[in-house]
């Protein structure tokens, strides 16, 4: 394994799981701390603010500041700017709209440009599905902050807010603008952010396809971790080879101790 000059860490599976810290995750973070290897924490977390995300993590003993952390409502954003859309219809749930609408953003339903699709949760009933429906047909863009088919809840299981964006596409007819990983803007800007290249970058994730997949595609080394949503059958099951397959986050330190 060449140098690792940065690192891309999921979140939720891979430095917790649930209402659980991954143990040895926090010794990995402060590893990279020490190392001076830069890192961001992406995550295709739909329902928090990035402050919220923070905050979770500190109450879990990470010491992340918000500037390390990305996800799709940062880049949703520039989006917007860049099409000079002020008005949209968030169909989301939680606080990520606290990171969505702002610099001039606002949500205003009658005349909305852009229809922003996250894991709404109970917000995904038939009114709202229909709002967006109507809203998308008559013009609106349409963004899914994310695509994945479903997350590791407390309680199990969940479903994630690619099923909704499914269906939308099927009603209208129109592909959603994935904004979130696989997509490869998505990890090109974290990447940016950092000022690393693919090459000299790894992603730690639990998403064969999401994480692995997406960052592999744009020339990251992709790690899958058998915690949070890891499935043998789906591995098994996927095209997708990962560069590696760690028991979990906790190994990462000797890992790159081994290769830098």
């Amino acid at each position: 394994m060449g140098e690792i000059k940065g690192v891309l860490l999921d979140i939720d599976g891979v430095l917790y799981t649930g209402d659980e810290p991954i143990p040895g995750a926090s010794d990995a973070i402060g590893f990279l701390k020490d190392s001076k290897i830069p890192f961001r924490c992406i995550s295709n977390t739909t329902r928090k603010s990035k402050k919220s995300i923070s905050e979770k993590l500190g109450s879990y003993g990470f010491d992340i500041p918000v500037e390390h952390i990305f996800t799709p409502a940062s880049v949703v954003v520039s989006i917007l700017k860049e099409n000079n859309v002020k008005n949209c219809f968030l169909l989301t749930w939680g606080d990520v709209r606290q990171d969505i609408l702002k610099e001039g953003i606002t949500e205003s339903i009658p005349d909305a440009g852009a229809v922003i699709v996250g894991d709404a949760g109970d917000n995904f009933d038939y009114s709202s599905m229909n709002q967006a429906f109507r809203l998308i047909n008559e013009g609106a863009e349409f963004y899914a902050l994310e695509k994945d088919r479903y997350w590791m809840d407390s309680d199990g299981l969940s479903l994630s807010a690619g099923p909704f964006v499914l269906g939308l596409e099927y009603a209208t007819g129109r592909s959603a603008i994935l904004v979130g990983k696989p997509s490869p803007s998505f990890f090109t800007k974290a990447l940016e952010s950092m000022n690393v290249t693919a090459s000299g970058a790894i992603m730690v994730g639990d998403d064969i396809n999401s994480d692995v997949g997406g960052a592999q595609n744009i020339g990251v080394r992709g790690m899958l971790v058998r915690t949070g949503k890891f499935s043998e059958e789906r591995l098994k099951k996927s095209e997708i080879i990962p560069y590696r397959i760690i028991d979990s986050i906790g190994v990462l330190p000797e890992i790159i101790g081994n290769s830098n």
